[in-house]
Formats: structure tokens, sequence, C-alpha cells
């Protein structure tokens, strides 16, 4: 005698004995009324030809037979489950996925033209984000869970290559009624004396070109203040009437109370680089590093 029994079925009972009950089963997982699913219940036991369940005031529990048949019905949809989930990836191949890192508030002036190359010469890709500092964003190169990354150069990767972007210079960052506000351009004596913040160590690039910078142009300045991110660094110098240096990037993001200025003699740069570990062979990334000059160029005309 051919037995005909319907996934349905099979979903039905593997739903009730996990529940231990026909009425939570059907009101909170298969959405349907306990009179309608006792009758599947029955019609699969007539199909089987064997008692599955007992009912009793305290719910259901499976007969041995029940149990040796709740074995083989999980067996049997999740080899149908997987059947499909094949027959998915045939009918609707995943898209090739490429992750790219920003330093934090850099996403503005490079994302735009990044994702542009990439969707322009690659449209089935699908493309993911990450914005994070510097040093977190080399972890995640090494780890492989980032693809490519704008950062700084920082030091301690051997793993990872990095190439050249641009150069952005810092300015003076101040409360727009300011003193030093009235001047076109400041010089690094002028920042003596003055309430000074600079950045902590989850910028440690930035930070040592600060240090340098101070210490090359001869003054002692001792930092007042530490900012871990652009958004503090800005509410400090505002509330403390204090000044800092920052990349040119910063202006972007200044609120009304707080302006720049640009240093007077030689300005001290930062490197902004784009990196990528040296065993990564994406195909995508690959591409990327072949247009980074048409990337530079086009984020560059953006800026100005």
């Amino acid at each position: 005698m051919g037995v005909e029994i319907e996934l349905r079925h099979l979903r039905y009972f593997v739903a009730v004995a996990d529940a231990g009950s026909l009425t939570v089963a059907a009101q909170r997982k298969l959405f349907t009324s306990q009179p309608s699913l006792s009758r599947q219940i029955r019609d699969l036991e007539d199909e089987v030809g064997a008692q599955l369940l007992t009912r009793s005031a305290r719910g259901i529990e499976l007969t041995p037979a029940g149990r040796a048949f709740l074995d083989q019905a999980r067996s049997v949809l999740s080899q149908v489950e997987t059947a499909a989930d094949a027959a998915r990836g045939i009918a609707h191949p995943a898209k090739p996925c490429f992750v790219m890192g920003f330093l934090t508030n850099h996403e503005l002036t490079w994302m735009p033209e990044a994702f542009r190359i990439l969707r322009d010469e690659l449209p089935n890709i699908d493309v993911m984000i990450s914005s994070q500092y510097s040093p977190p964003l080399a972890n995640a190169l090494v780890k492989g869970t980032v693809d490519a990354a704008f950062l700084r150069r920082e030091q301690g990767f051997p793993e990872l290559a990095f190439r050249h972007l641009v150069k952005e210079p810092l300015v003076v960052v101040l409360p727009s009624d300011h003193r030093l506000a009235a001047l076109k351009a400041i010089s690094p004596e002028d920042l003596v004396g003055e309430t000074f913040v600079t950045v902590s160590d989850t910028a440690p690039v930035l930070r040592v070109v600060i240090d340098n910078y101070l210490k090359q142009s001869g003054i002692n300045i001792t930092p007042d203040h530490e900012a871990d991110h652009l958004a503090m660094g800005m509410s400090l110098i505002a509330s403390t009437r204090g000044v800092g240096l920052l990349p040119a990037y910063a202006q972007n993001f200044l609120p009304s109370s707080v302006t720049s200025r640009p240093l007077r003699g030689d300005t001290p740069t930062i490197d902004l680089v784009l990196g990528y570990k040296k065993s990564n062979k994406s195909p995508i990334l690959k591409l990327l590093l072949s247009r980074l000059d048409k990337l530079v160029a086009r984020a560059s005309n953006n800026t100005r």
C-alpha cells in the first residue's frame, strides 16, 4: 500500500512534538486552529498506519512509533531544505561581496566616488561599509573582515600594503570668536598659553604628527584635553575656548561656534592611504587598485 504523506504533515507533526501541545503548536507556531491541526495529525497517523501521539490533559506524548517517526521526519525536512537551498543557489547565484572600510568622517569625500567606480564596472556586486577608527580598520584588514580601507598608514602591520591617496594639511581649529580667529594664518608660537585640545590614542598616527610638529617648532605645549573623536574635539574646543590641530577634512564638520585657520610656515600633513592585505586576491580589490588615480582625481574635484 502506497503512503501519501505531504510535507505539511511532517512540519505539523514536528511542531506539535516540539511544543508538547496541540494547542500551543496551533496558536504560536502554525497559526491555525487546534481542531484543524488535530485533523491533520490524524490524517498523518492514518497514512503511516500507526499511532504517533497520545493525548492527555497534560498535553501530548510521543509513542515509540512517534519517536522513531520524529527522527526521520526531521531528516526529511532537513533534506528538503538543503535541496531548496541548492536550487535557489543555482537559480539566483549570490553576488560577490566586497567590504570597504572608511576612517570615520572620511565617508563624505571618498565613499560616493569609490561606489561609483565599482558599480560602473561591476554592477552585480554587493558592497558593504565599515566605518571605524584607523587602528581597528587595520586589524579588520588583517583578519579579512574588510577588503580595502581608507585609513592612516598604521605601523606594526607587515601583512598590509598601503597605497598613498592624499596628504591632508593640518589646520588650527578654534572658537569662532576666539582672538586668534582674527588672524588669516596662525603661527605655532600663537598657540602657547592657550588651552590645547589634542587627539587621544584612538588616532595614534595623527597624535604623532601633531606632537612632532609642536616639537620641531620649538614650542612646549602640554595638552589640556584629549578627544577620542571629531565631535568630542569640537565640543571640547567650544566649551573650553581651547585650540586644536586637526586634518583639513575636519572643516567639513565644523559647527557655527567653531572655525579653522591655516598654519603659517611649513604646514604639517598626514597621509590618507588605501590599505589592503597583501594576500587578498579579490578581483574587485584588483579593479579598485587599478582605478586609484581616477578615484583621487574625482574626490579632489568634489572638495574644491
